[in-house]
């Protein structure tokens, strides 16, 4: 597995598949090819069809400017290897100079066709949480102190101090912005107003629901509109861990060191998913985003409330469990609907699925590993109309009805 750094990427939405790797790309292309007087990008599979709403044509245009750039949307050729799919040409007199195909597979992470992975390294030498869970035990340290020994505890935790930073400035932006979401659906920003909602007499209960999801919507909200997020693992799923993290300081009195163990052990999660999964909505579906972020955020929770090894990994399981089978469907291809609600309902899971882990015996039948595994089939055994194409599910549904859409617009 590779470092934490290459999980958690500080960048702007919407997207990190359909976004910030085909931006990646794009700047790596550009440098190789300085000389090149003329660009073509050709976008296949989930890109061509969900392209135009995660603004995929406006950042490659963006980041090949001045230099003429033409790009086409294929719709009708599959690619089997990954759907984010993308083929960068560069011309010098009308002459090809440059050829490259690259895969976008998640959390902003490319792959170059016959190249090495960005030239990640593998830097850790467990790849299942059994095979940690056996060497902490052997050590008798914590899954924390793991990521330390494998990272380094000072360069690990200046990064993801940074990273913890962004978040919270993100959520602190999002709290006070109000305003119209960029793109034609025209949503109204609801962060605020959801995080000032009362009633005469609120609940526990009520309280953190409102400040779960007020805090994951704004950072929702943020990456919808282009600003600095995380990924964590992935931009549509950004909302969820920031969202309990905050909650865990602002309501429980956790400080920051004590939230950035619980971020490190977030990271290892999002890791084996990302290493024996996918962490992409086009590949898996949403279960492989929100899904393993609500894993993320309840493996931290359960970590920062002192929980052991075994608690956090059912923590995290039951996380994943329960996600199973969601569909990946941005209506319009922005993610907006169903997105930043989705974040907001996982945040809440989160927490649940902690707690319920606290509250479950020693006994248990589902190992994380197993679920991660699952979760992979099951999204291979998806319809490519429920992984991002916007083709299928609320992103359908919504299209076709147009009562629908403008009694919406009128609610909006």
């Amino acid at each position: 597995m590779q470092s934490l750094k290459e999980l958690f990427k500080i960048g702007s939405g919407p997207s990190s598949s359909h976004t910030m790797g085909p931006k990646r790309a794009a700047e790596m292309f550009k440098e190789k090819n300085n000389e090149a007087d003329k660009f073509e990008v050709i976008l296949y599979g989930s890109l061509a069809l969900t392209g135009k709403g995660h603004l995929t044509d406006y950042i490659i245009k963006e980041v090949l400017k001045p230099i003429p750039t033409t790009i086409h949307f294929n719709l009708e050729e599959e690619c089997k290897v990954h759907p984010n799919t993308l083929d960068l040409i560069a011309y010098k007199n009308n002459k090809i100079i440059d050829q490259i195909r690259v895969y976008s597979v998640g959390g902003g992470t490319i792959k170059i066709e016959g190249q090495n992975e960005e030239n990640a390294q593998n830097i850790y030498p467990h790849t299942t949480f059994e095979e940690i869970k056996t060497y902490c035990k052997a050590k008798n340290i914590n899954l924390y102190s793991y990521v330390c020994e494998v990272e380094g505890k000072e360069e690990i935790t200046e990064y993801l101090k940074q990273v913890w930073e962004t978040m919270q400035n993100a959520i602190n932006r999002g709290l006070s912005t109000t305003g119209t979401i960029p793109g034609s659906l025209k949503l109204k920003r609801r962060a605020k107003q959801i995080f000032e909602f009362m009633l005469d007499e609120e609940t526990p209960e009520i309280r953190i629901n409102r400040i779960l999801s007020g805090y994951s919507y704004a950072v929702c909200e943020e990456n919808a509109s282009g600003g600095e997020i995380v990924t964590a693992p992935t931009c549509g799923a950004c909302g969820v861990l920031p969202a309990v993290l905050y909650y865990m300081k602002t309501e429980k009195n956790y400080k920051d060191d004590k939230i950035i163990e619980g971020l490190a052990v977030a990271g290892l999660i999002g890791n084996l998913v990302k290493t024996n999964a996918s962490i992409s909505g086009a590949e898996c579906g949403c279960q492989a985003e929100v899904g393993t972020a609500c894993s993320m955020a309840a493996a931290a929770a359960a970590h920062i409330l002192g929980l052991g090894t075994s608690r956090i990994e059912n923590s995290a399981e039951v996380a994943m469990e329960h996600h199973l089978g969601l569909t990946c469907d941005p209506v319009y291809g922005y993610v907006q609907i169903p997105c930043i609600e989705r974040n907001a309902v996982a945040a809440m899971r989160a927490l649940d699925s902690t707690y319920l882990s606290m509250m479950l015996g020693k006994q248990k039948y589902i190992s994380f590993d197993m679920v991660v595994e699952t979760m992979y089939e099951t999204g291979k055994d998806l319809s490519s109309h429920y992984r991002e194409t916007s083709s299928g599910g609320l992103a359908k549904k919504y299209c076709r009805n147009k009562y629908y859409n403008k009694d919406m617009s009128k609610q909006e």
